[in-house]
């Protein structure tokens, strides 16, 4: 028989890393969690009930996104304080990266709870594994700022950062940032991913006014996740014949 788990702590904010893509990429303790929750706090609750409902469970849903965190962390701490487990779920991937849930762990922190990561899914982790760029160090930004200004900014102060520079992008800016990079860090090797764990998913690899170069030539869909090698990283060699 196979050995009976405990069961999840009272008073719990449980972080609940949740599929990027791929559906089949929910992990078994996170399905435990989610189905013995009290409650699940989602930055979308409309596309966390259809993950629910595809995994064939059913929670009451509290939203917690950008603009709501901190007055929603006030709700929460009083249902971690009657004993309640609480589930936080973000529309993709692990709470807390480039997502809502650091003033919710901050604050379930300060008022002296508990907090529980289950470990799952994250494009940052995807993407740098596969990337081909050095792995032993790395730097996550995130998303950069939109302000053309701001955005050069933090570039120019990344050139002085160590290891594998990460960022995230959206579609509609991945050729904005793909020509800054032309500009700031021309000679070092890039990797775009992109559609990560989905049927589409795609690795494109090479200097940044070559990936450029390709991002004219055709449209690209999906959330990208862009690496910058660091300085005297060799360059990849000729980028594969488009599908």
């Amino acid at each position: 028989m196979p050995p009976t788990l405990p069961p999840l702590t009272p008073g719990t904010l449980y972080l609940v890393a949740t599929p990027i893509g791929n559906l089949e990429d929910i992990t078994l303790r996170a399905l435990r969690v989610l189905r013995e929750c009290d409650v699940v706090a989602a930055e979308d609750t409309r596309r966390t009930g259809q993950l629910l409902r595809h995994l064939d469970l059913s929670k009451p849903l509290l939203s917690c996104f950008h603009f709501n965190e901190a007055r929603r962390s006030e709700d929460i701490i009083g249902r971690l304080r009657r004993g309640e487990r609480v589930a936080l779920v973000t529309d993709a991937g692990s709470p807390g990266i480039s997502d809502p849930g650091e003033r919710v762990v901050k604050a379930t922190l300060a008022a002296g709870l508990r907090v529980e990561p289950v470990p799952g899914p994250c494009a940052l982790v995807a993407a740098l594994t596969a990337s081909g760029l050095p792995t032993n160090e790395f730097h996550f930004i995130g998303f950069l700022p939109h302000k053309s200004g701001a955005r050069r900014r933090k570039l120019e102060e990344s050139k002085e950062t160590a290891g594998t520079l990460v960022f995230y992008e959206s579609p509609y800016r991945v050729e904005k940032l793909l020509g800054e990079l032309a500009e700031v860090f021309p000679e070092r090797p890039v990797t775009l991913a992109r559609e990560l764990t989905k049927k589409f998913e795609e690795f494109l690899r090479g200097r940044p006014a070559e990936l450029l170069e390709r991002a004219r030539q055709r449209p690209w869909k999906g959330e990208f996740v862009v690496l910058v090698g660091p300085v005297d990283t060799p360059c990849f060699g000729p980028a594969p014949a488009e599908p």
